[in-house]
């Protein structure tokens, strides 16, 4: 049996963490995975309930559960509370105490998709890249962070930080990663400014030597912003600091023409004797959406493709993994569509309409 937190959210969370789930019982229906789903509330939700964004006890049973997937957390309903009490904080929190360093972002253009894109087709068709973002390292882990008001008025100061072993194994993961893909490996830093991205290169630099077989190339990363909407095809892996990563992958989330059809995985380290599985939680890359919570209008493509991650890395099933992808592709090659990627005039499907066309192409 495979155990698998859930952790539906906020806003739209609940929703196409709903159809994730749905597509994954389509999944182990047909490849006989042997999955048990027990859900936890986190975020928002958690803050109502108990009063913090999520409960150190939670954390301690979810590390006894094979993998965690998440929907999305915050919303405007908590932007007045304390700062160590806002429903990201909670996110934060899980990431540091799961050692959950890396996050896997693929950015890959749906043939069928093509003009969903705001960017011309002959741009962004064939695009298939992968960023891998440190995750529990940099500025939003840094201390000092705080503010104060003096003399001289408001101040406030958030602290940049990386340790050598921090950066080394984001770094070779991205290398191995590359080595399976197309054997080139983009590194992003801000190295002409800052001394943590001239550490960073440096050690990227020393790596290489073991990968001689991956094309290491450094890029600042306001280059790497203007790069990925004017030739994004140029890219197979690209590794970056946590911050960089975060501003770079929702600017890339463009490319495919919602940000609604992106998964992500955060992944810890392998676990021993495990054939290189990982722990890790893994969530579509779109926030909580409020607005559209409720209205059955969310596309569940990223949470759905999510799932498919949990099963390639967490429970080393590519088999069952593949089968998600590809019923994603049939249901749009079959014009099934949200409201985010429907073309103008034509009609368009809900979010449980959606992961029911999934999970038929799953079973069929």
């Amino acid at each position: 049996m495979a155990k698998i937190a859930v952790l539906p959210g906020d806003g739209v969370g609940p929703e196409v963490t709903a159809e994730a789930v749905k597509v994954l019982r389509a999944a182990d229906k047909r490849f006989g995975i042997g999955l048990e789903f027990e859900t936890y509330a986190v975020g928002g939700d958690a803050l109502d309930r108990y009063g913090v964004p999520v409960r150190a006890d939670d954390i301690e049973q979810w590390r006894l559960s094979d993998a965690i997937l998440l929907g999305a957390v915050g919303g405007p309903a908590w932007d007045a509370v304390d700062a160590s009490l806002r429903p990201e904080r909670g996110l934060l929190q899980i990431r540091q105490s799961l050692g959950l360093f890396a996050n896997l972002r693929p950015i890959a253009v749906f043939p069928e998709l093509v003009d969903a894109s705001p960017l011309k087709p002959d741009i962004v068709s064939n695009t298939d890249l992968l960023v891998v973002r440190e995750l529990t390292g940099g500025i939003y882990f840094g201390q000092p962070s705080r503010r104060w008001e003096d003399a001289d008025g408001r101040a406030a100061v958030d602290t940049l930080t990386y340790r050598e072993f921090e950066i080394e194994r984001v770094l070779r993961l991205g290398f191995e990663l590359a080595r399976r893909r197309r054997r080139q490996l983009a590194s992003v830093d801000k190295s002409n400014v800052l001394q943590s991205s001239r550490l960073w290169r440096e050690i990227a630099n020393e790596l290489q030597a073991q990968y001689a077989d991956v094309a290491l190339e450094h890029v600042l990363v306001d280059a790497m912003a203007m790069h990925l909407v004017k030739s994004p095809r140029r890219f197979d892996v690209i590794v970056t600091e946590n911050m960089f990563g975060d501003i770079l992958t929702d600017e890339a989330s463009v490319l495919a023409g919602s940000i609604g059809l992106l998964p992500s995985a955060s992944l810890g380290a392998p676990q021993e004797g495990s054939n290189g599985k990982r722990f890790g939680l893994y969530e579509p890359i779109h926030g909580s959406a409020p607005d559209l919570a409720g209205q059955n209008v969310a596309n569940p493509t990223g949470a759905i493709l999510s799932a498919a991650m949990l099963l390639r890395w967490s429970l080393d099933n590519a088999v069952a993994g593949e089968a998600i992808e590809t019923a994603v592709s049939r249901a749009l090659q079959d014009g099934v569509r949200t409201v985010d990627i429907a073309t103008s005039g034509s009609s368009y499907t809900g979010t449980t309409q959606f992961g029911d066309a999934v999970a038929r192409r799953i079973d069929a």
